[in-house]
């Protein structure tokens, strides 16, 4: 008799959500090698996405516990004249790794795989784990937020400039009737007595002595209340919160001169891609600016980006000088991060490769929050020996080689990783 253990406790709303996240650990490399696959599929915009991931039945057999035969017994196992420890078993002639002239059978049971889907959330931490933005200079969401001023009701303490006029008359005039209702109804009231009294004629001398005494009280008293006090002034309120910084710019910087063909153009993709992403992990509101060029920069879509052709030469200065204009004008450092990703082949024209060193460490590095660049050939070249100096000198610049589509994600877990983490 075999006895299947299986943990199906209830975790909250989800149901045996303990048992998902142990299935996730078992197969986290299978499941990480789907998700890389994944990404080589998808535009950059639309990476945040469930994926499906297929399992081969044969790895998912839960353990079982079941009864041994018992007793005590000899097993003689038979050895064989052919083969010893150690040697290499030929294929099968004529088939590979399968025969194919077989004949169709009515028996037997295939073996499908196992799919089941992997949330946005899954697929996020699976993709992501282990990465961080550059501790170095990163700016700290949760630790060091901004703060907004805004608008907050109103206060009766404040500087003359946030003085609220309408509203402190407002309150001066509600004072100045509830203060003074009550006497006037009963100087009304005293006056009618005091017309009665001296209509009726003599007699009444000393009650018309008291009730002109008592009027003239009341109406001293009423021209003693304040036109405007001080508790009547209104100040408009304004408080301080704390607003995280939620916005992010990624500059995809490509050359397309005509030394890009389209397999470099495709590792770059991947590269941009996997930034976009590690980009959402943190950021509520990410804008990303397409910047091509060859002789000359533009600033185009993204289809154009990565399928348009172009031939000629390469001035890289071109798409820095273009890329610097752009974050001055539409991206203020204080309220966005800068983050920029440049691909090239390493190939460029002359001394422009000293021009954009100093445009680099002069100009973009103060307004990046990190500045990556990878090389999609293996040669290096003027370009490539310039920008070592800037990787040197700044830890908010970095670079890497990527010649091959395997290179793609351990280059980018290599410029991303946390702090302490092992390479």
């Amino acid at each position: 008799m075999a006895l299947h253990i299986i943990d199906r406790r209830l975790a909250g709303k989800n149901k045996s959500i303990g048992n998902r996240e142990r299935f996730l650990n078992r197969h986290k490399e299978q499941i990480r090698e789907a998700v890389r696959k994944a990404v080589s599929g998808r535009g950059i915009r639309d990476m945040e996405q469930a994926e499906n991931i297929s399992i081969p039945k044969k790895d998912i057999n839960e353990p079982t516990f079941h009864h041994g035969q018992g007793g005590v017994r000899d097993t003689v196992h038979p050895g064989n004249k052919d083969h010893l420890r150690g040697d290499r078993i030929q294929r099968p002639k004529g088939g590979g790794a399968g025969s194919g002239g077989g004949q169709a059978s009515d028996s037997g049971e295939g073996n499908d795989d196992f799919v089941f889907t992997l949330s946005k959330e899954e697929f996020m931490q699976v993709f992501f784990d282990d990465l961080a933005l550059p501790n170095l200079i990163r700016k700290q969401i949760n630790d060091i937020p901004e703060w907004k001023t805004h608008r907050a009701g109103y206060t009766r303490e404040g500087t003359p400039n946030n003085l609220d006029v309408v509203r402190s008359m407002r309150g001066a005039l509600g004072r100045r009737l509830a203060l003074g209702t009550g006497p006037r109804r009963e100087l009304k009231e005293l006056k009618k007595q005091l017309a009665l009294l001296e209509a009726q004629g003599q007699g009444h001398e000393s009650e018309i002595k008291a009730l002109r005494l008592a009027i003239a009280a009341l109406e001293q008293r009423i021209k003693h209340i304040p036109f405007l006090d001080p508790l009547d002034l209104r100040f408009r309120g304004r408080v301080k919160t704390p607003v995280p910084s939620a916005k992010a710019v990624m500059f995809c910087l490509m050359d397309v001169s005509g030394s890009m063909d389209e397999s470099r153009k495709e590792l770059a993709k991947q590269f941009f891609i996997l930034l976009y992403l590690f980009l959402t992990r943190h950021y509520e509101k990410i804008d990303i600016v397409f910047i091509r060029h060859h002789t000359q920069a533009q600033e185009v879509n993204e289809d154009d980006f990565f399928h348009a052709t172009e031939s000629g030469g390469t001035v890289v200065s071109s798409a820095l000088e273009l890329m610097q204009k752009i974050a001055q004008e539409r991206y203020a450092p204080d309220e966005w991060n800068i983050y920029a990703a440049q691909a090239s082949d390493g190939d460029n024209y002359g001394s422009d490769s000293i021009y954009c060193r100093k445009l680099i460490t002069e100009s973009l590095l103060p307004l990046c929050r990190y500045y990556a660049y990878v090389q999609v050939a293996e040669e290096e070249q003027n370009l490539w020996q310039e920008y070592v100096s800037i990787g040197q000198e700044h830890p908010n610049f970095a670079m890497r080689k990527v010649t091959e589509p395997s290179h793609i994600y351990p280059v980018f877990r290599d410029l991303f990783k946390k702090e302490g983490a092992p390479t």
